[in-house]
């Protein structure tokens, strides 16, 4: 059965929510607060990979109207997969397989079409960073289409390290940037792909262009000088699809 985000605040509710299993997304704890209760949450949180930010109060405000008493939770209508499982699992699967790396998408809509792109042109897996991305809510999974509760999700501590992992296992990494004379549509994806798309705002990070195999752009006829991210991710993974069933 497919989950409901919720909201739940206060240190009691979400002590029992988590000694109950509850999966938590995101944890919140208010900035300057002194509380050895939300310490001993954070600590076990942040042992299960848990993305926790410190914030100001009025953001607490701004989530709850009830006595949040410092900290909220935003539980996951998900469970995320694990990375190394995902890829080894895949890799003894199909002879190309395809995944796709969110270098921290900030958008919920975005991340929702992206989800359902990825899962109409048979990407394997969507990883994303745990810290800086838009979280897994209910404007996603009506933005996915329901994609999100049938593509695998792996959360990472740092997008460089599922790079280093993919190319370990034979992955041909491919960074989608404006910042590059290559364009998709010469590069040979007939083979093991990890696609990356970057930001709304900044695009792919400085330190991950570093590290990719490639480097590909999109061709720009008009004036814009950018695409929706959601757009140019279709653009991309189509072509790939274009490629492999030719």
């Amino acid at each position: 059965m497919n989950r409901k985000e919720a909201t739940i605040f206060g240190i009691y509710p979400i002590q029992e929510a988590i000694s109950s299993g509850v999966i938590i997304d995101k944890l919140y704890t208010q900035k300057g607060i002194a509380s050895s209760k939300i310490d001993a949450i954070v600590k076990d949180l942040e042992a299960k990979d848990t993305s926790v930010s410190i914030v100001p109060i009025e953001k607490l405000n701004r989530l709850t109207r009830g006595n949040h008493q410092g900290i909220v939770a935003i539980t996951s209508p998900i469970a995320f997969n694990s990375l190394e499982e995902t890829i080894e699992k895949t890799i003894a699967e199909k002879e190309t397989p395809l995944f796709l790396i969110l270098d921290q998408i900030s958008d919920v809509r975005n991340f929702g079409a992206i989800l359902r792109t990825a899962e109409c042109t048979g990407v394997d897996a969507v990883i994303i960073q745990k810290k800086g991305g838009a979280p897994v809510s209910g404007d996603t999974i009506k933005a996915s289409a329901g994609a999100i509760f049938k593509i695998p999700v792996c959360k990472v501590d740092h997008i460089k390290d599922a790079i280093f992992y993919l190319q370990g296992s034979g992955i041909n990494t491919i960074a989608a940037t404006e910042k590059t004379d290559s364009s998709i549509y010469d590069l040979d994806l007939k083979k093991p792909l990890a696609i990356i798309m970057g930001s709304e705002g900044k695009g792919v990070s400085k330190s991950v262009l570093q590290l990719v195999d490639e480097k590909a752009a999109l061709p720009l006829l008009g004036e814009i000088n950018s695409l929706n991210v959601s757009v140019a991710c279709g653009a991309f993974l189509y072509e790939v699809v274009r490629q492999q069933n030719l």
